[in-house]
């Protein structure tokens, strides 16, 4: 039998009730709206005592909206985040990982930087991934703009995010300072089919339909280590890593995949797993309090790779 956490089930329940079109039954701007109406239903607000400033950062094909997040505990050793929000490169931006972002910088003590990639399909692959380089090259050289300084990096993001920092955090190892990569249920290897993502295809948020419609807007070389990670023959020296999984995730067994490849192959790595928990929940502690324990869990994970 599957186990479901409480809060989740009412969460899911909740959702099958309210019935209507699916993301992926729509096009991408009315999905990208809908998945901001849901954000605003079931996240957290943001943490008030978190300073924001909107800002951009030079891109190759123009500017990069971004928003640094500074909390009040900052710590001064020059170590900052930079966040790649999820939403299979299709959906998602600033608003939408707003609240998760502060929170991620309150509970680090961190500097945190998000950045607004573009977004397939007006931007295929692998436009995305060319903004994770450059914004991570950006925020390493420490501009005067960012009023605080970096000596080291974080590389972070959830689902499609996480995709985008384990790639960025290979591609980009011997040039920056990455201290570490912190990925929150990433999806690594687009060529996947079964396992978890047959066994919760329907019916946890995350769809196995889904996928697909992301992957067909993305329009990703599948088989590329710039759009599967988990796929590239290269796997020495990578940063540390902080894997984060969820039980009922069509993503999990990938993420599970990814943090036993690093370990085999000497990465300093932290794998935690949260069971009868949902993709996206890091994004709902609101609907799902729980999540939020799952959150401060990774917090404290943190702080034990870096030490």
């Amino acid at each position: 039998m599957t186990f479901i956490r409480e809060d989740v089930q009412q969460l899911l329940a909740m959702m099958a009730a309210v019935g209507g079109p699916k993301m992926h039954e729509v096009d991408p701007a009315t999905a990208r709206m809908m998945y901001l109406q849901m954000g605003a239903i079931a996240e957290k607000p943001a943490d008030p005592g978190v300073a924001t400033q909107d800002f951009t950062i030079p891109g190759p094909a123009g500017a990069i909206p971004a928003r640094s997040y500074r909390p009040a505990n900052a710590a001064g050793d020059g170590t900052a985040i930079l966040f790649c929000h999820g939403g299979g490169w299709v959906i998602g931006d600033l608003a939408s990982h707003h609240s998760l972002v502060a929170e991620l910088a309150r509970l680090t003590g961190f500097n945190v930087v998000a950045i607004d990639y573009r977004l397939a399909p007006e931007a295929p692959w692998p436009a995305a991934v060319e903004d994770a380089f450059a914004a991570a090259r950006y925020l390493a050289a420490a501009p005067a703009a960012l009023g605080f300084p970096v000596s080291r990096l974080i590389l972070c993001g959830d689902s499609a995010g996480g995709n985008l920092s384990a790639i960025t955090a290979r591609a980009l190892r011997q040039e920056l300072p990455i201290a570490a990569q912190w990925l929150i249920y990433p999806g690594v290897d687009m060529t996947i089919t079964d396992g978890s993502m047959a066994e919760f295809a329907d019916g946890y948020v995350l769809t196995a339909a889904a996928m697909t419609w992301f992957a067909q807007h993305y329009a990703a070389d599948p088989l590329h280590p710039n759009a599967s990670p988990a796929l590239s023959d290269d796997w020495d020296n990578l940063p540390p890593a902080l894997v984060f999984t969820c039980g009922l995730d069509p993503l999990r067994d990938q993420g599970r995949a990814y943090a036993a490849k690093m370990v085999a192959a000497g990465t300093r790595t932290i794998f935690r797993e949260a069971p009868g928990q949902i993709h996206g929940a890091a994004q709902l502690r609101l609907a799902l309090p729980s999540a939020q324990a799952d959150l401060e869990g990774q917090a404290a994970d943190l702080k034990a790779l870096l030490a």
